[in-house]
């Protein structure tokens, strides 16, 4: 780990060192360049770019149904979302209509797929933190053996595990196969239950409190400056997402809270997510239980991935992930590709609160605030 050492202000001695770019430790091939003063940051250059993966040129040069599987691939994390935000922008500037049992599929995927993102946190963030919280690791193989339980569903529902090609502009690619919706039921009651097991290990933990507690502090005027999203805003005391102010896919009509927190510290951006985790639940229990009849797409499918053609136009559509918003700005020419497509990642514009909030805190802080901001650099780099 390179290093270097330099003469602060006052004599003191400054020690620049690079955290990352690890893979998974740094959430991915995040590098900071953090400047010491003993074990206090006192500046910090966040550098990102080592994942560039052209996603969106390469939505300019696959058609409207080949894209969806390779939207997948930016938060892979919460593949779902990114399908979703993506087949919403081709719906709006085509004006194409989506079934409503295609509408509440959605939802229910959607709705899953943020209960395994936040496992995945949950569990990585607990990790990195490591053996002082006294079952880091417990914390981790627990919420990672809840995250396997959504994957089964997923896998039974698409075929696929991680990446799923889900979505399809007019609807969607799959309905649910016999037997499913009793499996989610039992799996959202399982998952139900050990969030609580979760809670029992880490709220009353003294060394988890000692290290999310005024820490990683988001002001809400900072949040709102920056254009943070998602829980780290909601984690700073705004009362905002898209699925209430905004709502998409039917989310109208479904019966939920959004969580927020006023300390804007770790352990408020982690409230808000376990509040998440039994909304999320909530909803999928109510799509279940109402799910309408009717078709899954609202077009024929398609004999030549080129058939589906969007006319001239542009929009912007957005959706409520896991970590924020994740929107999809979209330009049509009237052929069967995007003109042109621009990706707005929550999990770049949420890393960019770093540089304000690092600077003062101890080294082995840096590391309970990346894990509370949560990024996937899929994502970030796009």
């Amino acid at each position: 780990m390179p290093q270097t050492l330099e003469i602060g202000y006052g004599g003191s001695e400054r020690l620049t060192m690079n955290m990352g770019p690890q893979h998974p430790s740094a959430h991915g091939v995040f590098r900071a360049i953090l400047t010491l003063e003993g074990e206090t940051v006192v500046g910090v250059d966040a550098v990102i770019g080592y994942l560039h993966r052209c996603h969106e040129k390469l939505g300019e040069t696959l058609t409207y149904v080949q894209y969806p599987s390779i939207a997948s691939k930016t938060d892979y994390v919460a593949a779902m979302t990114a399908e979703l935000a993506y087949v919403s922008a081709v719906e709006l500037v085509g004006k194409i209509e989506v079934p409503k049992r295609a509408q509440w599929l959605r939802v229910l995927a959607a709705e899953l797929q943020r209960v395994a993102s936040h496992c995945l946190w949950l569990g990585t963030w607990c990790m990195d933190m490591g053996g002082a919280l006294g079952g880091g690791a417990t914390v981790f193989l627990y919420a990672i053996r809840e995250r396997e339980d959504i994957l089964d569903l997923f896998e039974a529902l698409t075929g696929a595990r991680l990446l799923y090609g889900f979505h399809q502009p007019g609807g969607t690619r799959y309905d649910l196969p016999a037997g499913w919706a009793e499996q989610c039921r039992k799996t959202l009651d399982r998952v139900e239950r050990r969030l609580d097991e979760y809670e029992a290990m880490l709220d009353d933990n003294a060394f988890f409190l000692v290290r999310t507690q005024g820490v990683g502090i988001i002001s809400r005027e900072l949040a709102q400056e920056i254009g943070v999203s998602g829980p780290l805003l909601r984690g700073s005391g705004v009362n905002h997402d898209l699925r209430k102010a905004a709502p998409y896919s039917s989310y109208e009509d479904f019966q939920f809270r959004v969580p927020v927190e006023t300390a804007g510290d770790c352990f408020a951006r982690y409230r808000v997510r376990m509040v998440e985790f039994r909304e999320s639940i909530t909803i999928a229990r109510q799509v279940l239980d109402g799910l309408p009849e009717g078709p899954i797409s609202s077009r024929p499918g398609v004999k030549s991935v080129g058939q589906v053609r969007v006319p001239k136009g542009e929009g912007y559509a957005r959706v409520e992930g896991a970590r924020g918003e994740v929107g999809c700005y979209l330009v049509a020419d009237g052929g069967p590709k995007p003109y042109r497509l621009k990706w707005r990642g929550a999990s770049f514009s949420n890393l960019s609160v770093l540089p304000h909030i690092l600077p003062g805190v101890k080294v082995a802080d840096v590391v309970a605030i990346m894990g509370s901001v949560d990024p996937v650099f899929g994502e970030v780099d796009r």
